[in-house]
């Protein structure tokens, strides 16, 4: 059975590791890592089936997960540490001259647990539909994860590879769109709004589930009845709705922190409302 309270503490200390990552060099994506923090760390935490000592690009025999919206490098590079993929002191080295810690992630530095350079927006769920066939036409049961933005739908390739997925019936696979409503330059809706949702997944041919992104206890209970889903020759899609900048109050409800990095006031601001649970890198 889960330790919530764990992961909620390994949650405080993720978002610390976030807002203090982005200060250090005044640049990376607070706002959305800060929303899907509670995801990744029950998802590394509980959920899938990893192994960090036993890395390697093809997967075989682990579950597979690839970040899309690669801009939330902060969330990703912080559980991947957390979680024994490599040193949490090399968090110290997010962005700044020949780190293996590059803004949006990358594979070229030989970093553990990155499969695909992403970042470029509305790829990723491309990739992980083909790492979801391969493991299926060699008879692997593992399954594969892939996180999106919301915004990032507006990517056309996105609903190519969800025709591709249902038409295909590539059912061991297990989407999350990060439904924050907001973007680099406003709320979705203002931009380029997505309509009903749910609607258009479940049109397209997939299994639909909503869960609230920031209830740990919310999350851990959808993406294990995701798994259930699976094998039903249907893929799987998580509407998972997420405050951005969730954690510190002063980050929340707007979009403005989508790609802005505290000053000094307002990382100590940060950090008074983030518990310390098992120590600053």
């Amino acid at each position: 059975m889960a330790d919530i309270q764990h992961l909620e503490r390994l949650a405080s200390q993720t978002r610390r590791d976030i807002v203090r990552m982005v200060h250090a060099v005044s640049s990376g994506h607070p706002g959305g890592s800060l929303g899907c923090t509670d995801f990744l760390v029950a998802l590394y935490g509980e959920i899938l089936n990893h192994s960090p000592e036993n890395w390697d690009m093809n997967g075989v025999g682990q579950d597979l997960f690839f970040l899309s919206n690669g801009h939330i490098s902060p969330v990703w590079y912080s559980v991947l540490a957390r979680n024994g993929y490599f040193p949490v002191k090399e968090l110290a080295t997010f962005r700044k001259l020949d780190t293996r810690l590059q803004g949006h992630p990358t594979t070229h530095e030989g970093l553990p647990g990155v499969r695909i350079a992403s970042g470029s927006l509305g790829q990723g769920l491309s990739a992980a539909l083909g790492a979801a066939s391969t493991k299926k036409l060699n008879n692997d049961p593992n399954l594969v994860y892939v996180l999106m933005g919301d915004g990032e739908l507006q990517e056309g390739q996105v609903w190519e590879a969800a025709i591709y997925g249902a038409a295909k019936k590539v059912d061991n696979i297990i989407g999350v769109v990060d439904y924050n409503r907001r973007q680099i330059d406003g709320d979705v809706d203002d931009v380029m709004g997505l309509g009903d949702l749910k609607a258009k997944w479940e049109a397209f041919g997939w299994q639909v589930l909503e869960m609230e992104g920031n209830d740990m206890t919310n999350v851990l209970s959808n993406l294990k009845l995701a798994k259930a889903l699976c094998g039903k020759e249907k893929p799987v899609i998580i509407i998972m709705k997420t405050e951005m900048g969730n954690g510190v109050d002063f980050m929340m409800g707007t979009h403005k922190w989508h790609g802005v990095a505290p000053n000094d006031e307002q990382l100590a601001q940060a950090l008074e409302q983030l518990e310390e649970t098992l120590g600053d890198y």
